[in-house]
């Protein structure tokens, strides 16, 4: 397997999170988002979306990170990011889903380059966005955070994949995150781990 990555990336970022939960290795090549090379053709003809990361296997290209992790996740039962009950299943999927389609998007680099282009919001506009949109997220899903070590229970799973990079993006912009406490203290349970201090933006 070979995996298109970018090191700040949240969507990469969550993606090598999972393959080292799961004990799986795979090729990486960065795609600079800051030098455009996702616009480049040649990246372009392996996701004409210009996205990262992109999963790249002998059947073919995948991408969508929550797409490509389920897909490792069943490729590989070992320490299984979901659930095998169903509710429970649903659960994790709908917290990741809460972040990684209603937050995360939002504040993604082509956005908030449109709204510094296009819209010509300067950088204080731009950084209350972002607070805006990482704070509405966070506060619901505060809300139902379970009173446990992890988003997942006992050990991190789906949800905790995706929470922890966008912890990442709230303190880069310096986001209030007092109202969170359990955010927080689940973010900080899993950065303890080997697993995610590995897939850290800083050491990549």
């Amino acid at each position: 397997m070979k995996i298109y990555d970018y090191r700040r990336s949240s969507a990469a970022y969550r993606l090598r999170i999972a393959l080292n939960l799961k004990g799986l290795k795979a090729e990486r090549e960065q795609v600079d988002l800051l030098e455009s090379e996702q616009r480049a053709p040649e990246y372009r003809a392996v996701n004409p979306q210009g996205l990262v990361p992109a999963l790249v296997a002998d059947q073919g290209v995948l991408t969508q990170s929550l797409a490509v992790i389920e897909y490792l996740d069943e490729l590989d039962g070992r320490r299984p990011l979901l659930p095998a009950d169903p509710w429970a299943r649903a659960q994790q999927r709908s917290m990741a889903l809460l972040v990684a389609c209603d937050m995360h998007p939002l504040n993604n680099l082509r956005v908030l380059n449109y709204l510094r282009g296009e819209l010509g919001q300067d950088e204080s506009a731009v950084r209350g966005w972002i607070a805006h949109w990482i704070s509405e997220g966070f506060a619901a899903l505060e809300a139902r955070a379970p009173a446990t070590p992890f988003l997942g229970g006992e050990r991190p799973m789906l949800a905790d994949v995706v929470l922890v990079p966008q912890m990442y993006n709230a303190r880069r912009y310096d986001v209030p995150l007092d109202s969170y406490p359990k955010l927080v203290a689940i973010a900080a349970n899993c950065n303890e781990l080997d697993e995610f201090a590995r897939a850290a933006p800083e050491v990549q």
